[in-house]
């Protein structure tokens, strides 16, 4: 399999009901610096419209190289530590590269 550069990472995060806020809170106080960790080129937090305790992170990184940088740095790790024992249910976790855009 070759190697994929401009990476698109698609977290999934089922959350329990009473952990939302918090959730929320905590992601916009990190948020710029995920955004502006090296080899970041953009953030996104999605909520399902059929469920409002499922929400995604979506991340564009330049390399699979800079996606691994930030899942072994000091953020990813505490920020992961903290968020994931607010689930309901485990995450689930994609690196996708475009095949075809219109």
């Amino acid at each position: 399999m070759k190697s994929a550069n401009n990476i698109e990472r698609i977290v999934k995060m089922t959350f329990r009901t009473d952990a939302i806020d918090e959730f929320l809170e905590h992601f916009h106080s990190i948020k710029e610096k995920i955004r502006n960790f090296p080899g970041c080129n953009g953030l996104k937090l999605i909520r399902s419209v059929d469920k409002d305790n499922i929400l995604f992170t979506y991340s564009k990184w330049n390399t699979p190289e800079d996606l691994e940088n930030y899942r072994n740095s000091e953020l990813f790790k505490e920020t992961w530590s903290y968020v994931k024992q607010l689930f309901e249910a485990r995450a689930e976790a994609w690196s996708t590269e475009i095949v075809a855009q219109l």
